[in-house]
């Protein structure tokens, strides 16, 4: 696949110092990951200015450079130079149409949000499966082209990476492609020139504040996604006044939309709702028509992911019916609410859940309680080099639990100890928790401090199968180490 340095920059605002008949075989914006025929990008970033490596990239065989101000490099006259104003979006425009714009060639669905996109994107992608389209996935668990998984480094990849993506589902078949869409990847143009069919909004709360410094701005980057930049049917959840606003705007730019939320004045809303152990019932008010739905998913979190998919699949042109037939064979989502089983006759259940926002342990903590007739036992901790503010918050939304241990998560390369001590800071010291930062330890804690009848949340980790300390990379997986300590607490009680 080869276009001209020419040809990769039609519609874009830009001088080409050289020769824009300069073939292109790659796009690149590793100087370490350059091969000759490469188009280098320099991207300008936080810690790092691209232009730094353009002589690294040449030297290694690129063959054309796309810059925000012109660099002077020694031996290299023959190389082609595009001055742009943003070489983020550029990268992400030449990415488009270097890749023959894939998107268009078939219905992509955009989820934002704080928390509920990952499970929407799997609700999504099994309910058009059961319609009949060939599917993809992209998000935080990995990738998956047509029911083959594939590890993903980032919950949105920088644009070569997620164009070539798209090329790759659209050259297997794909008809849909569901994928999360981070506020992370809108701000740094990932998504730029992306064709959405449809684009939906799960909620708002606290997190990634370490990089957009205020709730507004984190806001308007997810807004992004509602713009004049990405025209699609919109699917807004309106529980929250965030929702409410991207209403607000959507109806003013004349968007097609369907709201979602527990509230009687959206479309979609519940009308009765009986939680069970292994499954919800749920009757939808569904644009005025009672639906009835059944599914194997728990929580009242859940409830909010299935009303989001189920707008995407109506947005989607998908009847009633075949969503609703669907939602009844939905599989676990890994680590989302997803029960741990240790083989053993354990007088104690485990869950393993992603919840790693105030707000998402918040309803982690009351879905387990709905399910649970003991207590609630919460294990958990937070991320290093991450949002600070969020910790103490996290420590006040455990107490909701009936007992916390608070460990470790990923504490990178921050001190485990301090990171434990930020949470505690905000529980109150008579609560009733305890620390232990091996998480290991913790988890062994909990199961032992556990009664029969109670339910322990393993929160923050969901589908992760490492923990990250300093520069390694531990082995680690919540619900493997769950196992391991539950056969190790109640293992010989089955087998006598």
């Amino acid at each position: 696949m080869t276009h001209t340095c020419a040809e990769l920059f039609q519609g874009m605002e830009c001088t080409i110092i050289g020769n824009g008949d300069e073939e292109v075989t790659g796009l690149s914006f590793r100087s370490d990951a350059v091969e000759p025929g490469d188009m280098f990008f320099c991207i300008v970033g936080n810690v790092v200015d691209g232009h730094s490596f353009a002589q690294d990239a040449i030297d290694r065989g690129a063959t054309s450079l796309v810059v925000q101000r012109k660099v002077y490099l020694a031996d290299a006259t023959d190389v082609a130079e595009v001055v742009v104003a943003d070489s983020r979006k550029a990268m992400a425009h030449a990415a488009v149409s270097f890749y023959d714009h894939p998107s268009a060639d078939f219905s992509l669905v955009g989820i934002t949000g704080t928390n509920g996109k990952t499970t929407t994107t799997y609700l999504v992608e099994h309910i058009a499966s059961v319609a009949g389209n060939r599917c993809g996935v992209i998000g935080t668990v990995g990738n998956k082209i047509a029911g083959r998984m594939e590890h993903s480094e980032h919950t949105t990849p920088e644009s070569p990476d997620l164009q070539k993506l798209f090329a790759r589902m659209r050259d297997s078949g794909c008809t849909v492609v569901a994928m999360e869409v981070s506020s992370h990847a809108l701000d740094l143009q990932r998504t730029w020139g992306t064709d959405f069919a449809v684009t939906a909004f799960t909620n708002l709360t606290q997190d990634h504040l370490d990089y957009h410094h205020t709730f507004d701005d984190y806001f308007e980057a997810k807004a992004l996604l509602f713009s004049r930049a990405y025209p699609a049917r919109r699917v807004i959840n309106i529980d929250s006044s965030w929702g409410r606003e991207l209403l607000r705007r959507a109806t003013e730019a004349g968007d097609e939309v369907i709201t979602t939320g527990f509230a009687s004045m959206a479309q979609i809303h519940p009308v009765d709702i009986a939680y069970e152990a292994t499954r919800t019932c749920v009757t939808l008010e569904v644009r005025g028509a009672k639906v009835d739905v059944v599914y194997p998913l728990v929580g009242r979190f859940n409830v909010e992911n299935v009303m989001t998919a189920f707008g995407c699949a109506l947005a989607l042109g998908i009847p009633t019916d075949v969503i609703v037939d669907a939602l009844a064979t939905m599989p676990a989502v890994p680590g989302r609410l997803e029960q741990v089983d240790a083989g053993v006759d354990a007088p104690v259940t485990v869950y393993v859940d992603y919840a790693h926002t105030p707000d998402a342990l918040t309803k982690a903590i009351a879905s387990i309680q709905e399910l649970s007739g003991g207590r609630t036992i919460v294990v958990f901790g937070c991320g290093g080099n991450r949002d600070a503010g969020k910790r103490p918050i996290m420590g006040a939304a455990a107490l909701a639990a009936d007992f916390a241990v608070v460990t470790s998560d990923n504490p990178r390369h921050e001190d485990p100890q301090a990171i434990i001590d930020d949470i505690v800071a905000g529980m109150d010291a008579d609560g009733a928790f305890i620390v232990e930062p091996d998480r290991r330890a913790a988890i062994a804690a909990a199961i032992a401090e556990a009664r029969p009848g109670d339910a322990i949340l393993l929160a923050g980790k969901g589908h992760e199968d490492y923990q990250l300390v300093g520069d390694a990379v531990l082995d680690f997986d919540d619900r493997k180490v769950a196992a391991e300590e539950l056969v190790r607490a109640f293992g010989e009680t089955e087998t006598n």
